[in-house]
């Protein structure tokens, strides 16, 4: 379906003294499935509401294929929105449901039949069209809610944690069902959720925010593996991050940076930076080697815990510079080498390792902002 694109421009929504959306700025083509994701308060279900129109901006625009729809009210925007409780009128049959909104459109009955019909095959539920919302599964009624949604032929279809109130095995399955179905439709998905995996494995691209403000906007692959912030980096899946002294550059494109009285090579983020830095890696790259190995970006460290959660094993290590993290160790169905108390090589790959300034100041600096903005 041709058209979908939207664009958020310098967006500002306050609920009295607090600033829940700070003059964000985001551009959605159409096709794409593009997910907000953050923490609770974070303003992602705020702008979510905006675009929907349940919400009215009080600053900034939104623009659908190019025309401000900011003070439009719902009804008159070609969007529509899955709740995550799912909203379905419990009295009313599967197949009334999913024809609710055709009441208001100019169609026969024949033709409502008909796109019913197609609206159930679209999500795998030919055959239900009798039954009533009790008598469904929670996928089953995540499925009829999308059915309602879809049937109206959106531009834009918003999504607000709809698969927050299943079970975690259909949660993952629906989320290959629900990314599988967007990209047959064709349409603009806006999703919303707190969790890192859904919008891992779902979204063309993500945008992490935070107090109201995006931290980055990017790919999966992009955002996970090279994240902007230390908060994109602690928020988005598991990270080691670590408070370090940058040195500058080792004159090889690579950061020198100093943990205690260990010395690392980095070869990602900012490895030009000096002065305080966080230094993060992904518990999946350290290599935890045999005790006494010692060269390039090898420290010293004892097994304090190790936990096995089926795949791999998360073995918790203090390191002799005096952090404690986390590595990850693929299960092999082979004898774990590493128990408690184990004296272990810890190996930080330099190619892993990043570099991100300290930004608690400019945090600060944000907050501060926001309070005066509020009061303003």
């Amino acid at each position: 379906m041709a058209g979908g694109e939207v664009q958020l421009v310098d967006l500002v929504k306050r609920f009295g003294d607090v600033t829940a959306v700070a003059g964000i700025n985001l551009d959605m083509p159409s096709g794409e499935f593009f997910s907000l994701l953050g923490p609770s308060g974070c303003g992602k279900t705020t702008s979510l509401r905006m675009i929907a129109g349940f919400e009215r901006p009080d600053e900034g625009q939104i623009l659908l294929d190019g025309v401000d729809m900011a003070q439009t009210p719902p009804h008159k925007r070609n969007v529509n929105t899955v709740f995550q409780n799912y909203a379905l009128f419990p009295h009313l049959s599967v197949e009334d449901n999913v024809g609710f909104g055709l009441r208001y459109k100019d169609v026969s009955k024949q033709e409502a039949k008909q796109k019913i019909g197609e609206a159930l095959a679209l999500v795998r539920l030919e055959g239900f069209e009798k039954r009533r919302p009790s008598q469904l599964s929670g996928g089953q009624q995540q499925r009829v809610a999308l059915a309602r949604a879809l049937i109206l032929n959106p531009a834009v279809l918003l999504l607000d944690e709809p698969l927050g109130a299943l079970d975690a095995k259909l949660r993952k399955a629906l989320q290959i069902e629900l990314k599988a179905l967007q990209e047959e439709v064709g349409i603009t998905f806006i999703y919303v959720t707190h969790d890192q995996e859904e919008a891992l494995t779902m979204s063309d691209r993500i945008a992490v925010m935070s107090n109201g403000r995006v931290e980055q906007i990017g790919p999966p692959s992009e955002v996970y593996e090279d994240p902007a912030t230390a908060y994109v980096a602690d928020f988005l899946g598991v990270s080691n991050l670590m408070d370090a002294r940058a040195e500058g550059s080792a004159g090889d494109q690579r950061c020198r940076v100093r943990l205690g009285d260990f010395v690392l090579l980095a070869g990602q983020g900012d490895t030009d930076a000096r002065g305080d830095a966080k230094i993060v890696i992904r518990p999946e790259r350290i290599l935890l080697e045999e005790h006494g190995i010692t060269g390039e970006n090898q420290l010293p460290g004892m097994v304090e815990r190790v936990v096995y959660v089926g795949s791999i094993m998360q073995v918790i290590v203090h390191l002799a510079s005096g952090q404690t993290l986390q590595a990850w160790v693929q299960n092999r169905g082979q004898a774990m080498p590493y128990g408690q108390g184990t004296p272990v090589s810890v190996h930080f790959p330099p190619e892993a390792l990043r570099v991100l300034l300290d930004t608690s100041s400019m945090e600060e600096i944000h907050r501060m902002e926001g309070t005066e903005a509020a009061a303003g």
